[in-house]
């Protein structure tokens, strides 16, 4: 990723760059790894930036990685202002994950520090684009996918008629809703910043980060389970024998098949996903459950793993947005061919009935995704989860019969193994015919 700075600039990015605390950063992964690659005076500068796998935007991201990338952006700022720096933006746009961890990729929203100013700027883009969008969450009940219609984030006014006046004048709203909004007719718009000593600006800079910080922890979503948050210990459908026989196979195929790189589709919690880590590639791991997405990205991100969960939908997947639809990429632009594998296991069922997808229309578009293997699970339609999905209308898959799957299977892929479980489901090693 290379990037163009302008000549009256280059010399204090090259400066920041060249720092021991930016260089530190990187080294941490904290920042997106940068080098230099041209300078010169009165020229422009040119900087090489690591790419990152699989990008993600914030509307794709669970409660618990919002209030990451939160966290790591207070971080930096206050890492920042002792060596005289400040973020000057401060956005979740700014920020990616590799794997479970949160990575700061724009290098250029640090600048120096005026010495003498108590204020940071980029504050009220913080309150707007992470504080108020995770207030919605909490207490409004707001999708934070929602967000990806709101880029400059939410403003007091949106989020105060949802509110109860009770909730209205407590913590954190009071100070991020209620406050702003009593204020707000009597704002004025200061001509110049305040000066101040050199020791007093950086006490208030310290703890107006200190007190985001509280607000912040405030908003750390409590505990919740959804349906599918508790698959694994309410699968009735699954003995403990499916269970074993289930995660040999797939360990088991991926020691053979070594991928680098894996996505896990429909992949609740992230039992799978783990097992993929733990056999040394690098996963993304798709879920539609905000809840069951937020337990896998806790467990991989407590146990270091190379494991990067994403609210997505494989039937309704995220589109391009922004300026002529060119702005964010489509999820299945950024997804297709990246994947040596693609694990679905226990949702083809759910995109055949509940999604209505047409057989064909699935494995095509897992064609167009995987760039060399897929580990698939068929289920029966006498399956009890099958027919509870059907709602009366089994009539209508009567069709769906493995020779049939096989069939439609076989014009794309290659069958390499089947493994049939004792409840009736089969776990199928196929491979991509170019």
């Amino acid at each position: 990723m290379l990037r163009e700075i302008y000549p009256q600039h280059a010399a204090s990015v090259a400066a920041w760059i060249d720092s021991p605390f930016a260089r530190r950063w990187m080294h941490q992964h904290r920042i997106v790894p940068t080098t230099i690659l041209e300078f010169a005076s009165a020229q422009p500068s040119l900087l090489e930036h690591e790419r990152l796998f699989f990008p993600t935007y914030p509307w794709e991201w669970s409660p618990s990685q919002w209030i990451a990338a939160a966290s790591l952006t207070l971080d930096l700022c206050e890492e920042a202002l002792e060596d005289g720096f400040i973020l000057k933006d401060a956005t979740p746009l700014n920020i990616l994950f590799s794997g479970s961890q949160a990575v700061f990729v724009d290098v250029l929203s640090f600048e120096c520090r005026d010495p003498q100013s108590p204020l940071w700027l980029a504050y009220a883009q913080f309150v707007r684009t992470f504080l108020l969008p995770l207030c919605a969450y909490a207490y409004c009940g707001w999708p934070l996918s929602a967000t990806q219609q709101k880029r400059d984030g939410y403003e007091p006014a949106d989020l105060a008629p949802y509110l109860s006046s009770l909730q209205r004048w407590r913590r954190p709203l009071r100070s991020l809703v209620t406050l702003p909004l009593f204020f707000e007719k009597n704002q004025r718009v200061l001509a110049h910043q305040p000066k101040t000593s050199q020791e007093v600006s950086l006490f208030a800079l310290r703890r107006l980060l200190g007190s985001t910080r509280t607000l912040l922890r405030s908003l750390a979503s409590s505990k919740r389970t959804s349906r599918w948050s508790r698959y694994t210990e309410t699968a009735f459908h699954y003995q403990a024998a499916d269970h074993t026989a289930k995660q040999n196979f797939v360990r088991n195929t991926l020691g053979r098949i070594h991928p680098a790189r894996v996505l896990d589709v429909g992949a609740n919690t992230g039992n799978y996903s783990r097992i993929a880590a733990e056999a040394g590639a690098d996963v993304v791991a798709w879920d539609t459950d905000v809840q069951a997405t937020d337990l896998n990205w806790q467990a991989a991100h407590n146990g270091g793993l190379s494991i990067l969960p994403v609210i997505a939908d494989f039937a309704r997947p995220t589109p391009a947005t922004g300026w002529q639809n060119r702005e964010s990429a489509s999820l299945l632009e950024r997804a297709r061919g990246q994947f040596e594998c693609v694990m679905m296991l226990g949702i083809l069922h759910h995109l055949l009935v509940a999604d209505q997808i047409p057989l064909p229309a699935i494995i095509e578009q897992l064609w167009e995704i995987s760039n060399h293997w897929a580990i698939v699970e068929w289920i029966p339609k006498e399956d009890a989860q099958f027919e509870g999905l059907c709602r009366g209308r089994q009539e209508l898959y009567a069709y769906l019969t493995e020779e049939h799957f096989i069939q439609i299977l076989s014009l794309q892929f290659t069958v390499i193994e089947r493994e049939l479980l004792r409840n009736g489901r089969s776990l199928w090693l196929v491979e991509r015919i170019p």
